[in-house]
């Protein structure tokens, strides 16, 4: 008898974890080399990093979590084996996304396809890698320049940077604006934009379409100008 009223709480047990409700949003993948550990679907809310489903893997390296979307927004894949301190950054959306990445490298060249927001940011940040790259190697120059006491070099160097910041703020911009019907543009004018004028953020706040301004970072945007031009005012 026991035995029965065991075997019939452990089905029930499965049915109710094999029964969770899937959101608008699947997200799965293989995580080759993952052994054991738990994977989480993350995201902020209200200024905290909040877990919206998880899933243990013992010598399983396959994975299928779930949310709900309303509007596109960033997520996060992270799990608490050997690689605590990674991550996988990517915007989340409604539909089928695939995430497939090694343990021993975790988070730092996921392959993700199903998510167009995902893939218009992709195409930003090989960009914006070059622009990293080059303040990189001003910042070495300028190191040697004054080292070497090169005064001449030195007012070079710091004006050549400014033309630097000055093009990856019209790149990102233009790119935001080309982008306009996606909520990649208010993203990355809120993250990316903060040597940019207040004339620059109207213009590619003005740009986005009903539906992003309505978005999650679209209104994230409106009430970041409006903080601006109302501390002008005073």
């Amino acid at each position: 008898m026991k035995k029965i009223i065991a075997t019939i709480a452990l089905l029930i047990l499965v049915i109710a974890c094999n029964s969770k409700e899937e959101g608008n949003m699947i997200v799965q993948g293989t995580i080759k080399g993952l052994k054991k550990g738990t994977l989480y679907l993350q995201k902020m809310k209200d200024s905290a990093l909040v877990s919206v489903d998880s899933i243990a893997l013992l010598g399983n390296d396959k994975f299928i979590l779930s949310d709900n979307v309303d509007s596109p927004i960033l997520y996060y894949l992270t799990f608490d084996g050997n690689t605590t301190n990674k991550r996988i950054l990517f915007f989340g959306e409604k539909g089928t996304i695939t995430i497939n990445d090694k343990v021993d490298k975790f988070g730092f060249n996921p392959e993700i396809s199903g998510s167009k927001n995902q893939e218009i940011l992709d195409q930003y940040t090989k960009i914006r890698k070059k622009f990293q790259n080059e303040r990189l190697q001003f910042i070495k120059k300028d190191f040697d320049a004054k080292k070497a006491n090169d005064e001449a070099l030195v007012i070079q160097l710091e004006k050549d940077y400014k033309k630097l910041t000055r093009r990856k703020v019209l790149f990102t911009t233009n790119f935001a604006i080309t982008n306009a019907n996606t909520v990649v543009a208010p993203y990355i004018a809120l993250t990316e934009m903060y040597d940019a004028s207040l004339k620059m953020l109207d213009t590619v706040n003005n740009s986005l379409s009903d539906k992003v301004k309505k978005s999650d970072y679209g209104k994230r945007l409106q009430k970041y100008l409006d903080n601006i031009k109302a501390k002008e005012q005073k």
